[in-house]
Order: C-alpha cells, then structure tokens, then sequence
C-alpha cells in the first residue's frame, strides 16, 4: 500500500541561504532538477526540507503558502523565481487509453540518430561524482547511471545516498557479508 504522507515540501537557497525556489514533492523530486523555472543548486547543502510526511494536500497547501510568505519576482512581490503560486501537479495523473495510443502511433518508426545520442549524453552529464565501493576503493564517473548498471547497483539507492537520505547502498547479493558499509557516492564538482 502507497503511504499517503510520502509528500514534502523543498526549498533551493542561495549562498546567503534565503530561498529561491519552494516546491512540493515525493520520492526523489528534491534531487531531480526537471521541470523547474531556475536550476537547482549544485551544492546539496543548500537543498532544504521544509516539511515532510504530508499528504498531497497537505503540501500544495504548504507550497502555496510558504510562496505567498516569501512572494515571486515575475510579480514583484518577492524574491522566489517560482512562475506560479503553487498548488498545481498532476501526481498520479493516467493518461486515457486514446491518449496512450496517439502517444504510442507518434513513436512508432522514429529512432534517434548516433550523433543526436552522443550530444544527448553530453548534455546529461552534469555532476562528477565520487564513489567509494565497500573496500574502500575510490572511482570517478560523470555518468552515475551507467556506473551502476556496470557495478551492479541501484541507481535510486545511490541518488537517496548522494542526496543524504540515506548512508551508503549495500547491493543485495547472495556473497554479500553481512555488517559491512557499503557503497557512498558524493558530488565531487558541477559540470558546465
């Protein structure tokens, strides 16, 4: 059963630590930079939990508000880059079955040329982490996805890592020892 207070509310400061990004989310939103009228900081430290534990409701309501305290600057009444005022979303949002089969016809016979994936990928790099396995060695990758997928490991369980949610990923194996710290992974610097 989904837990109905999985939602939060967030917010992205500046180096004076003032906010100027408030949103609402659940799972790895906080960590995910789509979708948002400004980018989210590169120093983690300065990616805040306002609340947590909300319903969905519950953090519209609180998104709402703590945008009408802290006010936008489109508007001029404050200091948020927010381009609403809150409170909109589609969580768990089901597309119609016509809507699924327009999506699907639209698809059908396009691919995506190699060099169209090379800059795809060039575009997505934009972290250089630094991964510590359970022995200690260290690795370096700008493609932490893909570092997973070649170790073994889950994605999400190293994102909950890197965004401090969680202490280390201990990859579920038969060989693996039990009591042992198993794999970190931090932000090392931002790639422009």
């Amino acid at each position: 059963m989904v837990n109905p207070n999985r939602f939060y509310t967030y917010a992205y400061l500046r180096e004076d630590r003032t906010p100027y990004y408030i949103g609402k989310g659940c799972g790895r939103r906080i960590c995910d930079g789509k979708g948002r009228p400004c980018k989210k900081p590169a120093d983690i430290s300065r990616i805040i939990f306002l609340k947590q534990n909300l319903t969905e409701e519950e953090a519209f309501k609180h998104e709402i508000y703590m945008i009408n305290v802290y006010g936008r600057k489109d508007l001029g009444t404050g200091i948020l880059h927010n381009k609403s005022d809150g409170g909109e979303g589609s969580k768990g949002y089901n597309h119609t079955d016509e809507a699924k089969k327009k999506i699907t016809i639209s698809k059908i016979g396009h691919s995506v040329s190699e060099k169209t994936r090379q800059k795809l990928r060039e575009h997505n790099v934009k972290y250089r982490y630094e991964i510590k396995d359970s022995k200690g060695n260290i690795y370096t990758t700008d493609n932490l996805n893909h570092f997973c997928k070649m170790n073994g490991l889950d994605t999400a369980a190293m994102l909950r890592v890197c965004c401090g949610k969680q202490k280390s990923h201990t990859p579920k194996r038969k060989d693996r020892v039990p009591n042992v710290v198993g794999w970190t992974v931090r932000i090392l610097e931002h790639i422009t």
